[in-house]
């Protein structure tokens, strides 16, 4: 009663898709984050170089930018430590190489239907901590009209553009996996090797970090689920796991009210993942992000 209360007496102003890649966008508060984290303004272009010269002499991965901006993204992932940060490229260069077909001739306004069916978005607004939402619908899924590789490629769209993101790159992003109506004909569609991806994507691959991953509405396929994604789960990302069921009162310790949607016990209208590409295909023309998409083989017409 008190969350309908809420969003009653608040209106929430107009939402926009907006990427926001620029430093200046950085907001004090996530600067001194990434300060704790290990970011230092004076010695920054000198570690930036240092990892530079790693990469030259490992040769265990050759990345096709070694840029400055391109570099710090993988860094500020692993808190500035120079040997995660290669492990991390390699292992990104790794999942690119064997996942080819999630990057290569894709067109990201092909992937109109994903956001169509409503399986998955990222909210265009970030939570108290300056993360951005990522949500899976997982029970509204139907596997005969979405594939489980058109979810990848989905997904892998939205992380490639939250990489982007300076204010991302330091904070991470959380991850919610609403449940509600699981069933066994989705299921089939989870092989051990599907988990071992989408935790790749979330966990070990990317070079945004994911802070959380929330569980809502679990039912009892759940059970079986997770047993195929846990051996992928290192430790930490164990610690980062919190299952709330259909207590959203739980989910809001994590995640204020005021930073989710209405079916979550929030205030936000959801958003369609089908407004990112019209972002991409009207505002990124003109900012290069096309051109860094197009150099992961994404094609733009």
């Amino acid at each position: 009663m008190a969350t309908a209360a809420l969003s009653h007496s608040h209106k929430m102003p107009a939402i926009e898709h907006k990427l926001n890649i620029t430093e200046e966008e950085i907001p004090d508060n996530i600067r001194l984050i990434a300060q704790d984290q290990g970011e230092c303004p004076k010695t920054k272009q000198e570690t930036i170089e240092e990892f530079r010269k790693y990469i030259l002499e490992h040769k265990k991965c050759q990345p096709h930018r070694n840029d400055d901006r391109y570099l710090e993204k993988f860094l500020r992932a692993r808190y500035w430590k120079i040997d995660s940060s290669y492990k991390l490229l390699c292992s990104y260069y790794k999942f690119r190489e064997e996942n080819k077909k999630y990057y290569e001739k894709v067109r990201p306004i092909d992937l109109r239907h994903v956001g169509d069916e409503e399986i998955l978005t990222v909210t265009p607004y970030r939570d108290q901590h300056g993360h951005r939402i990522l949500i899976y619908r997982f029970g509204i899924w139907r596997p005969n009209r979405v594939t489980v590789d058109d979810i990848f490629r989905a997904t892998i769209v939205l992380q490639e553009l939250g990489s982007l993101e300076p204010i991302s790159q330091i904070v991470g992003g959380v991850a919610i996996f609403d449940l509600k109506d699981l069933g066994l004909e989705h299921l089939l569609h989870l092989s051990p090797s599907v988990a071992q991806k989408m935790i790749a994507l979330l966990v070990t691959s990317m070079p945004i970090r994911t802070a959380a991953l929330h569980i809502v509405n679990q039912n009892w396929v759940f059970n079986a689920a997770i047993k195929i994604f846990k051996p992928f789960l290192n430790a930490a990302m164990r610690e980062r796991l919190f299952i709330h069921g259909s207590d959203m009162r739980s989910l809001h310790k994590h995640i204020n009210p005021e930073n989710l949607p209405k079916r979550y016990g929030g205030l936000h209208d959801d958003y369609s993942y089908t407004l990112w590409l019209d972002m991409l295909q009207t505002q990124c023309p003109a900012s290069g992000v096309q051109n860094d998409m197009e150099q992961l083989g994404f094609i733009f017409d």
